[in-house]
């Protein structure tokens, strides 16, 4: 059995797990307001007169309110100058209210009332010295679009992506920091799961140890999770009855948590039962493709360089091209902050430079149908001096997590 991997019994790997958040600072009032003004200065260059956010991620990024999107209009518009102001359904008004960090105005709507028009209103009522365009945050449901269309007469509807992106994808010292303590929470609870396979166990199983232990060290159980046994995984995002494990099963297990709102997310793949040698070989390349990834990773490349760069490591070793199996079927990696995917992804096509606070993953997944498949996922961000990990790749297929290191 590889070094590490089982004979651990359930209780007792959940024991070996420590709370590891109370460190943890939320992002303070005075870092949204510092959001909301770098978001103005862009909207006046780029000739916005407001942005509309919608209950959703870019919403809590800019004002902190944290909202579920539903069939109701609840968000906020934040204008070119001045404050930012809430509009939401006057029953919700209260928890609203309770739920602000930044204050500000809360614009209401009855049931039988639209809330589009209010919109509208509150639009009309701001400088038109900036012009009548509304920016649109990028997770706005098209039955939110389709209704300011129809009362927004001569205000044009665009995409807000150019400010709302240029403003998420470059984290500050404090969103890092949670980042970072969200991976050392699920990489620890990755190490548990490792000790606690055994032969028969089901994915589901595994899925609920893993849930159970995210709660133990001190999350509010995990955000995501995908457990792969042998054939299963080749198929990067699962499929619909996974098997049990079996012994020599190559294990993918994907899986991740949110602290303050911000995310981890972890794959790690390793063999429960002794490696074949087409497994130690493929295990090893993906190892290769994800350094070279890392190295390509310099400040003011292209992020479609850092997939070329994973993709050629790859071809070197008979594998792809392009898209094509055995290989990558998918990007290298992409950005991660309060979406687990946001904005720039490491993939051909996108031109933006990598600059400091870009955060990403590094997953250059190598899929062997009908055999296995191997991820090796970890993070990084960008430093003034270049990148840096996250958490440390896996150590080999032996010893996946370098215990004996």
């Amino acid at each position: 059995m590889s070094l590490g991997i089982g004979g651990t019994g359930r209780e007792a790997a959940l024991a070996s797990l420590r709370p590891s958040i109370e460190g943890a600072v939320p992002i303070q009032p005075a870092e949204y307001r510092e959001r909301i003004a770098r978001a103005q200065a862009l909207m006046r260059e780029q000739g916005l007169a407001a942005i509309y956010l919608h209950a959703g991620t870019s919403l809590r990024y800019f004002t902190g309110l944290v909202w579920r999107s539903s069939e109701r209009l609840v968000g906020a518009l934040l204008p070119a100058r001045g404050d930012v102001e809430y509009l939401a359904p006057a029953f919700e008004e209260g928890t609203v209210r309770d739920y602000q960090v930044l204050p500000g105005v809360i614009h209401t709507w009855h049931e039988h009332e639209s809330p589009y028009r209010l919109l509208r209103q509150r639009l009309d009522a701001l400088d038109r010295a900036d012009g009548r365009r509304l920016g649109l945050c990028e997770s706005t449901p098209f039955f939110i679009v389709d209704g300011l269309r129809e009362v927004a007469g001569d205000w044009q509807l665009v995409n807000a992506r150019p400010v709302t992106s240029a403003c998420r994808m470059r984290k500050s010292d404090s969103e890092i920091a949670l980042m970072q303590c969200a991976h050392d929470m699920t990489l620890a609870v990755h190490r548990a799961t490792a000790s606690m396979l055994h032969e028969g166990i089901t994915a589901a199983e595994v899925e609920a140890f893993i849930d159970d232990a995210h709660r133990r060290v001190g999350a509010a159980g995990s955000y995501f999770c995908i457990v792969l046994f042998g054939a299963d995984s080749a198929f990067p995002h699962g499929v619909k009855h996974p098997k049990p494990l079996q012994r020599d099963d190559m294990v993918l297990i994907d899986t991740g948590c949110l602290v303050h709102g911000y995310m981890s997310d972890i794959t790690r793949s390793y063999v429960f039962g002794t490696p074949s040698a087409r497994q130690r070989e493929i295990w090893n390349v993906e190892k290769a493709a994800q350094a070279a990834a890392f190295a390509a990773a310099r400040l003011g490349v292209a992020c479609e360089e850092v997939d070329a760069a994973a993709r050629a490591c790859l071809e070197s070793h008979g594998l792809g091209p392009g898209y094509a199996l055995p290989g990558l079927p998918h990007r290298t990696g992409h950005g991660i902050g309060l979406d687990i995917h946001e904005w720039p992804y490491l993939v051909g096509g996108d031109t933006t430079p990598l600059e400091p606070g870009m955060c990403f993953s590094n997953e250059p997944m190598i899929c062997v149908p009908g055999e296995f498949g191997i991820r090796h996922e970890d993070h990084f961000y960008l430093t003034p001096h270049g990148p840096r990990w996250f958490t440390r790749p896996a150590h080999s297929i032996d010893d996946p997590f370098g215990l004996a290191a």
